[in-house]
């Protein structure tokens, strides 16, 4: 992609080849060529195998070697003509050079896909490495989707699919899709997703993307009823019109977020060498995710921020907030980034400032919005009052609790109790909760934390247990004030935009 940024118009038709993809994402029977007899292998082919098993994948599985032998209590297959049925879908990490053979009789055993693991194609940037992938192309247009080569693969809780490194990810099924050419940058998301409270629908590492690659699958996961929120990690593309026209309609249905990476002359050079992309310029991407309706997002954990923001929250606008807690300083920086994202965050009128301030404690504090409660120990049934006094102003569309929980340090050690015995955390989610069910305004809650040292692991394990907590009752939990406001100006330049 280069040249100077324009408006993209085209009458071009995208028709893209009939793919199973129930079969991709869904196998019920599974090759695994190059896995390893020996239990202590640490292969890709045999850490794949372990780790779908440890996801309790209930498909049935087929190892192949040529060397046969057993693993697990499985007959390893010495050829992929072997296995008694035909086969969904293959994994396959073997040599680069076996790839081609492998990847044809999977296709002759009647596998509608493959993920192929292993690197030396075209991201190595010698002919031999690129004739390779080329003959993957030509063994897919017979018949067999490749996602990769040079890829971490697909991960799907509902299956039980994994995605390598993986065997400890969550089989909870969610509403967020990830496409990444980083396998790196897949797998980390996976597990912040696991922390954070992102669930996935589906999540595909496809590398280099020899054949299925970014504008199929969003053409795809477009129409997936599985698939709320789209987002993804590109370096490259090859086909700057394809893309654009798959973008923009996948972005007219649903939420698309984009993190793209190489917009740096450095960082262009090193997106050739990981995947044989084409970067592209920052101006021009800027213009073309623009003009699609997409979100950009411009580093992984504002990427994260945005999927769990936009999984989480209604699908419209808010621009008018109340901010609640905190202190003084808190207060006037959240309005400074307020403002700074075209959000607004109004002062409650009299009347509500005065019964708001009927539960909080004076001197110090201040009902205006943002609402100072002035101490960190405010009860979660006063904070419950003050939340739901503030949502009666009609203006506030959404509302954030800032709770500085590590102040209960010192207090636990006055008392000589743990912290997460001392604090309230359970009673103050499950308050915040019954606010967003009274009101049907939706809640944020934010949970900054500056002590993060040795010697307050404590601390951390509040925060972390306090974030399920909300988690579980569906509230979104950010770090920081700054990133909560950040996550819901995306959402409002994508409803907003829409209007």
């Amino acid at each position: 992609m280069s040249g100077r940024p324009g408006r993209i118009k085209s009458n071009r038709k995208i028709r893209y080849p009939t793919t199973d993809y129930e079969k991709i994402f869904h196998p019920r029977t599974l090759a695994i060529v190059g896995v390893s007899a020996e239990e202590s292998g640490v292969g890709f082919g045999t850490g794949m195998l372990k780790s779908i098993m440890a996801m309790g994948f209930e498909g049935k599985i087929y190892p192949v070697n040529p060397k046969g032998g057993n693993i697990s209590g499985m007959e390893i297959f010495k050829r992929v003509e072997d296995i008694p049925e035909k086969i969904d879908f293959a994994v396959i990490a073997v040599t680069a050079r076996h790839v081609p053979d492998a990847l044809e009789a999977c296709r002759k055993k009647g596998a509608v896909g493959a993920e192929i693991l292993s690197s030396g194609f075209g991201e190595i940037g010698t002919e031999e490495g690129k004739a390779l992938e080329k003959q993957l192309q030509q063994t897919a247009a017979r018949g067999i989707r490749v996602i990769g080569p040079n890829c971490f693969g697909i991960y799907c809780p509902a299956s039980g699919l994994t995605m390598l490194p993986g065997p400890d990810l969550s089989r909870i099924s969610g509403p967020v899709a990830f496409l990444a050419q980083s396998g790196g940058m897949a797998i980390d998301l996976a597990h912040a997703g696991n922390y954070l409270g992102i669930r996935f629908s589906k999540m595909v590492s496809f590398g280099n993307g020899a054949d299925l690659r970014e504008s199929e699958l969003l053409h795809y996961l477009a129409d997936d009823p599985e698939t709320q929120v789209i987002s993804m990690y590109i370096e490259g593309i090859k086909d700057g019109e394809a893309f654009f026209l798959a973008i923009k309609e996948a972005a007219s249905k649903k939420p698309v977020i984009v993190f793209k990476g190489g917009l740096s002359i450095a960082g262009q050079r090193s997106v050739a060498s990981h995947t044989a992309s084409m970067g592209g310029s920052r101006v021009i991407w800027q213009s073309i995710l623009k003009q699609a309706g997409a979100v950009q997002v411009h580093d992984s954990e504002e990427l994260a921020q945005a999927n769990l923001a936009f999984s989480l929250l209604p699908k419209r606008s808010f621009n008018s907030i109340s901010i609640i807690g905190g202190g003084g300083a808190i207060g006037v920086t959240a309005c400074d980034t307020a403002e700074q994202y075209g959000i607004d965050v109004p002062p409650l009128p009299a009347r509500l400032q005065d019964r708001i301030g009927n539960y909080l404690p004076k001197p110090g504090s201040s009902a205006i919005n943002p609402v100072d409660v002035a101490n960190p120990y405010v009860s979660p049934q006063n904070l419950k009052e003050v939340l739901l006094t503030a949502a009666e102003d009609q203006r506030i569309e959404l509302q954030i609790l800032d709770s500085l929980l590590y102040h209960y340090k010192p207090l636990a050690k006055m008392f000589g109790k743990p912290i997460t015995e001392i604090t309230p955390y359970k009673e103050l989610a499950r308050a915040v909760r019954d606010v967003v069910d009274q009101t049907g305004k939706p809640a944020i809650a934010v949970l900054p934390n500056p002590r993060r040292g040795s010697d307050d692991m404590d601390i951390m394990e509040l925060v972390a247990l306090t974030r399920q907590e909300y988690v579980h009752l569906g509230i979104p939990v950010f770090d920081e004030l700054h990133d909560a406001i950040r996550a819901i100006d995306h959402i409002n330049t994508y409803y907003g935009g829409r209007k």
